[in-house]
């Protein structure tokens, strides 16, 4: 069975009493489609709570209407546009500094003051950088335009402000662009399980809707049938993060 690793992970933390904690990202929200129904009707099912990093400029009511329907879904910051800053032979950024420091921090305050009109309780002070990239000096200006905390990927290196970062990205980005390898997929997680036990973190579990393969709806279900009763496995929402962690 592909999915042997993560179960020797999670016999072996339960016969220790150990609780694993699981949370989900998924970026790239702006206006409802089927995918995104999909991708909220699994997470209804298996009673999965999740984060939708979305994109303030061309988001608007359809989406708040749609998300105003569930119980579990919060709504964090996807930067403003989404849109590339950085030179041709630079990674992609939004979150530079190839624009002035005021221009880019007045677009994530407008960003925030967007979203948290339209989805009121539902919205959370979380900024996602699009592409998961974001400058120091940018960082330290976030709580004036209203954050109070940071979601990229990859382990988490405290820079200034609380950080909730995903560790498993569902999507091959730098191959097929499709859903990686499940066999790949279980074991990384079970090796996030590890890590995040001995640091006192979570596992970010990182989608995008958008760009889901057939590939990828089945990794997400098997992985939700093996963890959502499990009883050493708990998924949490950022809310929940949030509220422990800040005062």
């Amino acid at each position: 069975m592909t999915e042997k690793m993560l179960l020797d992970t999670l016999n072996a933390f339960a016969r220790k009493d150990i609780i694993a904690d699981f949370w989900l990202r998924d970026d790239d929200a702006t206006v409802p489609s089927a995918a995104l129904d999909r991708l909220l009707n699994l997470s209804g099912q298996y009673s999965i709570p999740m984060t939708l990093a979305v994109i303030p400029e061309v988001t608007g009511d359809a989406l708040a209407t749609r998300l105003s329907q569930t119980n579990t879904i919060d709504v964090a910051v996807h930067g403003w546009s989404h849109q590339n800053h950085a030179g041709p032979e630079e990674k992609k950024r939004e979150l530079g500094l190839h624009r002035p420091l005021e221009t880019v921090i007045g677009e994530l305050e407008s960003g925030f003051v967007k979203l948290k009109s339209l989805h009121g309780s539902r919205f959370i002070p979380m900024l996602v950088p699009p592409w998961n990239r974001i400058d120091h000096d940018i960082i330290e200006h976030l709580p004036q335009a209203g954050y109070k905390s940071l979601s990229v990927y990859g382990p988490e290196k405290p820079d200034g402000m609380p950080l909730l970062n995903t560790h498993i990205d569902v999507i091959d980005w730098r191959g097929t662009r499709g859903g990686k390898d499940h066999d790949l997929l279980f074991a990384e997680t079970a090796q996030r399980m590890r890590e995040a036990h001995a640091t006192g973190g979570m596992t970010g579990i990182l989608t995008h809707h958008l760009d889901h393969d057939e590939h990828v709806w089945t990794f997400l279900e098997r992985l939700f049938k093996l963890t959502a009763d499990h009883p050493v496995c708990r998924w949490r929402s950022s809310r929940q993060w949030l509220q422990a962690l800040l005062p």
